[in-house]
């Protein structure tokens, strides 16, 4: 469900943005990118304890940038466009949009939390995940109508990630605790932050470097939490 809202999303926005003068265009990616930042900084500000996820963050950007893992997967968005995009097309932002928003649907608690209750079953178990279907859709309509097809190609993203912390649901839930949760979507709302300043253009910052965070952040709770 979440892939065909992200994926109906795009088309309507696509044929929404080439509908739309370049001020109108600039205008929305704005409130866009400044609602991101808002729901990155409501995420951020649930911290119990400010030095998890800023420590998780210092180290996850040195593991990443040392890996190049914003390298790896803007490379990856550009292999995409080659393939599936035409070659003489002239500033596409097929890539900015294949990278912003396959970062923006894949870090944020409802990915984590909504993952982990449909991978265990039970009453209601995707009602998260169709919740985030939904919110998904709207902000792919927003980035598609501006940034074209990359937007589409991050469904790829969003059945890698969130199918792999389905199927590990079990192993999840026995490992996060209810503190974990809180300091990783902290350290998640931060890295929305960092889409949100991209969006405007205010800063490139290169949020994807910073996804080892998600995994330092819980596991420095469990380590030196009391």
């Amino acid at each position: 469900m979440n892939v065909l809202t992200v994926l109906a999303g795009t088309v309507v926005g696509v044929a929404l943005g080439n509908r739309l003068p370049e001020r109108m265009r600039t205008a929305v990616m704005q409130v866009v990118g400044l609602v991101t930042l808002v729901i990155g900084g409501r995420d951020a500000f649930g911290t119990r304890n400010v030095v998890f996820p800023l420590v998780a963050l210092i180290l996850g950007a040195a593991i990443g940038t040392a890996l190049r893992i914003e390298d790896r997967l803007e490379s990856l968005g550009e292999a995409v466009r080659r393939r599936f995009e035409e070659p003489d097309r002239a500033e596409s932002r097929f890539v900015e949009g294949f990278v912003a928003a396959s970062l923006l649907f894949c870090v944020g608690p409802l990915t984590i939390l909504g993952s982990i209750r449909d991978g265990l079953g039970g009453p209601d178990h995707a009602q998260l995940l169709l919740v985030k279907a939904a919110l998904d859709g709207t902000a792919a309509i927003a980035f598609a109508s501006t940034m074209g097809w990359g937007v589409g190609f991050s469904a790829l993203t969003v059945v890698v990630v969130q199918g792999t912390l389905t199927l590990g649901a079990g192993a999840a839930d026995r490992l996060l605790t209810e503190r974990m949760i809180v300091e990783m979507t902290a350290a998640g709302g931060v890295m929305v932050m960092g889409i949100g300043l991209r969006l405007l253009d205010v800063k490139k910052v290169a949020v994807a470097a910073f996804l080892p965070a998600l995994v330092l952040a819980p596991a420095g709770v469990a380590l030196f939490a009391r």
